[in-house]
């Protein structure tokens, strides 16, 4: 589906928060998301370089992220999400498809294609971030507040430190760790 730009609440700016660009992007105003893929599309493409070595793979996850932000920024307001932490939600997301689907080629010397009958194994990445998208992680994180969820995420899966988390998150380091131990907690008692 292909929207025009639209008229809205005022221009968006450089110092439009991310909020603000998402609401804009809702209303379907290209500006708002070419802003939010300048901000946002290199702290993308580093993070998902750390779970996946092939480019193009990360290129392609980083373009299908802002595919679906631009088709579901009016569903952001829902979520009570922090914004940089929601489209982080769809990137990994979309890395994990891409990753899985057949785009994810096998990569031989001279970049030929998988030998038939050639049996491929996924890395120890690949399938914790598989079990965490579909097994009983996945569903216990599912089951935290969204606050909880993204700190345990952006924490023991995307291996940022509290302190990068709590930047992310746009939250004070002290808030960070508090959640952090009652997202544990809690996933504790979910997993028991």
């Amino acid at each position: 589906m292909q929207r025009k730009s639209q008229g809205g609440d005022g221009p968006v700016t450089e110092r439009s928060s991310d909020v603000e660009l998402l609401r804009a992007v809702a209303r379907s105003q290209v500006d708002a998301l070419q802003l939010l893929h300048r901000r946002h599309a290199p702290w993308l493409r580093a993070r998902l370089t750390r779970r996946c070595a092939d480019p193009d793979v990360v290129d392609a996850a980083v373009q299908d992220t802002f595919v679906a932000v631009w088709r579901d920024a009016h569903r952001y307001a829902d979520t009570g999400a922090d914004a940089a932490g929601w489209i982080w939600t769809i990137a990994i997301r979309r890395l994990i498809s891409t990753m899985r689907g057949p785009a994810h080629r096998w990569l031989g010397g001279s970049g030929e294609s998988l030998p038939d009958g050639a049996a491929t194994t996924p890395s120890a990445e690949e399938l914790v971030l598989l079990g965490v998208e579909h097994g009983d992680l996945g569903t216990a994180l599912s089951r935290l507040p969204p606050e909880l969820r993204a700190v345990i995420q952006s924490t023991a899966i995307d291996g940022l430190t509290v302190r990068e988390a709590a930047r992310l998150l746009g939250v004070p380091e002290g808030t960070a760790k508090t959640r952090l131990m009652r997202a544990r907690a809690r996933l504790r008692e979910l997993l028991a």
